[in-house]
Order: C-alpha cells, then sequence, then structure tokens
C-alpha cells in the first residue's frame, strides 16, 4: 500500500515538474510574447524585451525589439516622406488632381482645393460628385481609356473675386510594370493672365494699325492726288499741305507716345528723382500753358497745400504726368471754365489732382480710362488730336514712382484725376530743384 502511495506520489511529482518545464520553456514565455505584441500593436513601446524561458525565447525576444526598432525607423521615414512629399504639393502653384481607374479621387493638393473653394474631399469620391464638370470628367475618361496624356482648357469661376479664370489641363496616365493604367493625375495650370496678356496684345495691335490707317491714308491721298495733277492752284496746293502737316503732326505724336509707353512698360526706364518744388512745378506749368489757356480763356486755380511743399520725383516725369493731365482739361472744358491744380498729403503720401469743369465721364466708360487707346468719345478725341495714350502713361510713371492714380467723374460736371506719389524716393542728389 506504501508502495503504491509512493509511486502515486512520485508519479504526479512527475508530471507537476514536467508541467513547470512546459510552462516555464513555453506557455510563460508564449504569454510573454502576446503582452509584447499587443503593447506593440497599440503603438506603445515595451519596457523591456528581455523573455525568460531558455536560450531560444530570448532569442526570440531580441528579434523582435530588433523588427520593432526597425518597424519605428520605417515609420520615421514614412513620416519624414508624407511630409515632404505634402510640403511639396502645398507649395504647388498649380493644381493637382490624382483620380484612380474608376474616377474616384485618390489624392488633392492645397491649390486645387482653393481653385475650387472646397475644405475639404473625401478620398475614394466620384470625381464627378466633386467637381461638377463633364469636361473634366471626359478629359479623365479619355486618359485612362487610351493610356495617352490629354490636353485640354476650361473655365472655373472664382470662389473669391467671383470671376471666371482660364485653366489648362494636364492628364497624364499612371503606368504600373505591366503598362496598365492605374489612375490618371490631372495639373491645373492658371492661363487666365497670358489670355488676358494676348487680349491686350491683339486689342493694341489693332488699335495701333488703326490709328496709323487713317493719317496714312490721307497722305497717300493727296500724295497722289499732287502726283497726278501737278498743275493743283498755289490756293488748294496750301490747303493741302496744311492738311498733310496736320496729319503727320498727329503721326509724330502718336509714335512719340507709343515709344515712350514702351520704355515705361519695358521696367528698363531709370527716375532721375531729386526734390521737386510742388508750388514752382504748378506756376511753371500754367505759365507754359498759357496761351492755350487763352484761346478759350480757360482760367487756372492753383491750389497748394501749406504741409506740401516739397517732394522727391523725377521732375521730367512729374512734368509729363501734369501736361498730360492738363491737355485732356483744356481739351475737353469749355471756354470760360475753371481749371484746378491742386496738391495736399493724404494717407503718407502726395495727392497731385488736376479737375475741371468739362463734360465728364460715364460710369462705364470711367475705370477705362487709363487703359492704351480708350477714348470716352471717339469722334471727337480724334478731332481734338488725342492719341489715346496720354493717361495709359500718366498711370504708368506714377507706378514707376510707386503710387497709383484715381479718377473720379460725372457727366456734365467735369473730370478730377488724381496721382498718388510716396512723399519720399531716394534720391541721387539732395539739391532742390526748381522745375
Amino acid at each position: 500500500m506504501n508502495r503504491v502511495l509512493i509511486g502515486a506520489i512520485a508519479g504526479s511529482a512527475i508530471v507537476i515538474l514536467f508541467a513547470l518545464i512546459v510552462w516555464r520553456k513555453w506557455i510563460a514565455p508564449w504569454r510573454k510574447f502576446q503582452e509584447l505584441i499587443e503593447q506593440i500593436v497599440q503603438g506603445e513601446k515595451p519596457s523591456t524585451f528581455l523573455v525568460g524561458g531558455g536560450v531560444k525565447s530570448r532569442r526570440a525576444g531580441l528579434a523582435l525589439e530588433e523588427l520593432f526598432n526597425r518597424h519605428r525607423q520605417l515609420a520615421q521615414q514614412l513620416v519624414g516622406r508624407v511630409a515632404e512629399a505634402e510640403t511639396i504639393l502645398g507649395a504647388m502653384q498649380d493644381g493637382l488632381l490624382v483620380v484612380d481607374a474608376n474616377r474616384h479621387v485618390l489624392l488633392v493638393n492645397r491649390t486645387f482645393r482653393e481653385l475650387f473653394g472646397l475644405d475639404q474631399i473625401p478620398v475614394g469620391a466620384p470625381v464627378l460628385d466633386v467637381i461638377r464638370k463633364p469636361e473634366l470628367d471626359r478629359l479623365i475618361a479619355e486618359a485612362l481609356h487610351t493610356g495617352v496624356g490629354r490636353d485640354s482648357e476650361m473655365t472655373v469661376a472664382d470662389p473669391q473675386k467671383k470671376l471666371p479664370r482660364q485653366m489648362q489641363l494636364s492628364a497624364v496616365p499612371m503606368k504600373d510594370d505591366n503598362d496598365h493604367t492605374p489612375g490618371v493625375v490631372v495639373l491645373f495650370h492658371d492661363i487666365t493672365e497670358l489670355k488676358q496678356a494676348d487680349e491686350i496684345r491683339r486689342e493694341f495691335v489693332a488699335n495701333v494699325s488703326h490709328e496709323l490707317r487713317t493719317p496714312l491714308s490721307i497722305l497717300r491721298g493727296y500724295i497722289e492726288t499732287l502726283r497726278d495733277d501737278p498743275h493743283t492752284s498755289r490756293d488748294e496746293m496750301r490747303r493741302i499741305l496744311e492738311v498733310m502737316e496736320r496729319h503727320s503732326r498727329r503721326l509724330n505724336l502718336l509714335v512719340d507716345d507709343l515709344l515712350a509707353l514702351a520704355q515705361l512698360e519695358s521696367g528698363k526706364s531709370d527716375l532721375q528723382v531729386s526734390k521737386v518744388r510742388v508750388d514752382d512745378l504748378f506756376f511753371t506749368l500754367a505759365r507754359d500753358w498759357e496761351k492755350k489757356l487763352a484761346e478759350k480763356n480757360l482760367h487756372v486755380v492753383v491750389d497748394l497745400a501749406p504741409d506740401v511743399r516739397v517732394i522727391s520725383a523725377d521732375p521730367t516725369r512729374l512734368q509729363e504726368i501734369l501736361y498730360n493731365l492738363l491737355d485732356n482739361a483744356v481739351k475737353y472744358s469749355s471756354p470760360g471754365a475753371e481749371i484746378r491744380l491742386h496738391a495736399q498729403r493724404r494717407d503718407g503720401q502726395v495727392a497731385l489732382t488736376v479737375s475741371d469743369t468739362g463734360v465728364g465721364i460715364g460710369p462705364d466708360d470711367l475705370p477705362r480710362i487709363f487703359e492704351r487707346f480708350y477714348r470716352v468719345d471717339k469722334a471727337r478725341s480724334s478731332e481734338l488730336g488725342g492719341t489715346g495714350l496720354g493717361l495709359s502713361i500718366v498711370k504708368h510713371i506714377a507706378q514707376l514712382h510707386g503710387g497709383s492714380v484715381e479718377a473720379e467723374s460725372e457727366p456734365g460736371h467735369g473730370t478730377t484725376i488724381r496721382v498718388l506719389l510716396p512723399v519720399e524716393i531716394p534720391t541721387k542728389k539732395d539739391a532742390v530743384t526748381e522745375s
């Protein structure tokens, strides 16, 4: 009996010892591995990777630690690459749209969101649901179907300025190793300013051609008359020569204004800045124009604020500004009217103003009077000898000084043109120039 009991106890001890060995070598390390893995999955770093249970368990723990460290390094590199990609995409001036083979959105950049006024764009949304532009959807579909890049143009309403923007679209298919097309990258390039510049260029060429055609046609006609009729009377000859001289002067004025405007717009025009006495400038201008003013019995009133005596400017350019403004005032003023030359400080600038009481300008025409060749009354302007470039020259000279121009007018109540210039511009000499 005792032998049986002793044998049973010995057997139980062996089983317990075997179980303990199994627990320490296999079960306990496995549970420890489970804890380590759960901590890693939750984004936590385990305090230790040391695992008991023998050499193999310890090696497995060290291997897990090495995998964990490599994973963290790769994650950090990935975060860095993502940040770099986001920085690059955010700095792009062009809008970027990436779609998959089903035309669902994969990626957009900040410029694209701003272009269409969208704060957030859900990834995976159909592009036609996000941007309701059938022409964009067709462009992407063609690029996916053919596997060849496609270009197009599209008009987009600006959500901030409420003005249409002209966009050039470039759809480029993405290719995998099997030459399949898993998606398309679309770039949106703003060509609004290019379109406007091209339109301005076409209008400029058309206007110059028109302005040159009339006097040249008249000159050619009279030259042919004189050639075909060598016995033209003296009185008729004098009349023809007077007409030819008048139109040749008009051509000369037009060429001079075109050259002046081209120089100003080229950005290569330098200012010869010095100190200019405003009172001397105004009174000298009125004295130089005394004859033309007397022809229409016009009166000039000079109104100079006490705190505006001397300004920094290019005296020659400044005279050119006032010459053009006074020329317009004289042309469009009725006989016996008054023209006012005014100077005052305003918002840290000097405002030089020329006001008349003439025919005035309508609200539709007023915003465009500083455009090249723009005339409110084309027939009368041509009759008065204007080239249509004077106010454009005024605007460019003001901008060259770091200033700007303003216009106020009402039909039948005259026009006021105001040139705003900075009080101080870096000068090359300190002497006061009396213009």
